[in-house]
């Protein structure tokens, strides 16, 4: 049984009496360990592609399965469930809070999660070792380069273990030394722990490194990538979901702190007053 299976899947959109196929009819299948990379122009549909199996947003038709089990069946909880359990997620940036230290923000995620804080706290020691930084688990960013923010985001994403990371171009900041030095440690995890890695890059050297080689033209995922460069940024479906969970992340800390009583008291709440009230989409 493949571990991430799509079946026809599409999401389409009618803005202003024009429809547009962010997705169209595209089928993949993906087994544990597998390490794979997606290319393709901005707004060819790759981000969409990755919300989608990242329970982000639900397709337009189509089944999305993970393990065997359809995820497009699920309510919100259970998919809720879904993306904290089986899901790591990366986006362009780091997106560290700045006035977290590296371990608080490796455990934003236990906000959502009944296990014990000893046991997160361990493994965010446990995760900042394995990324090679432990001795910064009390900086701040500021205090940290940019690739030692990288290996904060890669440990956060890691926090509950998940079988699946997804990347939205994980490494379109950083240098090249430094790319290649994160690149390096995916496929170190994706070797000794078989994560399975989906990631999307313009990249054409970094996505020569996957294993499967993917490509988004129109909505349409083929198999392999032509070798023309891509367009560099673009303002993705996801960006809009990071920033909607840090709004989210902003609020539950002002009122539910993670870290201790101290933590809510010794930092002001730096949420925008028109943000604090503002409702967060669901996946639907």
């Amino acid at each position: 049984m493949a571990q991430i299976q799509l079946e026809s899947v599409s999401k389409i959109y009618s803005v202003g009496g024009s429809v547009i196929r962010a997705v169209d009819n595209s089928s993949l299948s993906v087994e544990r360990g597998d390490f794979l990379s997606i290319v393709g122009h901005s707004g060819s549909g790759k981000t969409t592609l990755l919300s989608i199996i990242g329970g982000i947003m639900r397709p337009t038709s189509g089944r999305v399965l993970f393990e065997g089990q359809d995820i497009c069946s699920l309510d919100d909880d259970r998919l809720s469930d879904y993306r904290s359990g089986k899901i790591g997620f990366m986006f362009q940036f780091a997106s560290l809070l700045p006035m977290l230290t590296a371990a608080e923000n490796i455990l934003l995620p236990s906000l959502f999660s009944t296990r014990p804080e000893s046991v997160n706290r361990e493994k965010a020691r446990e995760y900042l070792a394995l990324v090679g930084i432990e001795e910064k688990l009390n900086a701040y960013p500021s205090q940290l380069s940019g690739g030692q923010q990288r290996r904060v985001a890669i440990a956060r994403a890691l926090i509950y273990d998940p079988p699946v990371i997804l990347a939205d171009e994980p490494t379109g900041d950083l240098d090249e030394e430094t790319e290649a030095e994160i690149m390096s440690l995916f496929r170190r995890l994706n070797q000794e722990r078989q994560i399975t890695f989906i990631f999307i890059t313009h990249n054409l050297e970094l996505a020569g490194m996957a294993q499967r080689k993917l490509r988004m033209t129109h909505g349409t995922l083929t198999e392999g990538y032509v070798q023309k460069s891509f367009a560099p940024f673009s303002i993705t479906a996801v960006s809009m979901m990071r920033l909607s969970s840090v709004m989210v992340l902003l609020r539950r800390i002002g009122s539910h702190p993670p870290f201790g009583s101290h933590f809510s008291s010794a930092r002001p709440n730096l949420m925008p007053h028109s943000w604090q009230t503002r409702s967060v989409p669901s996946c639907r």
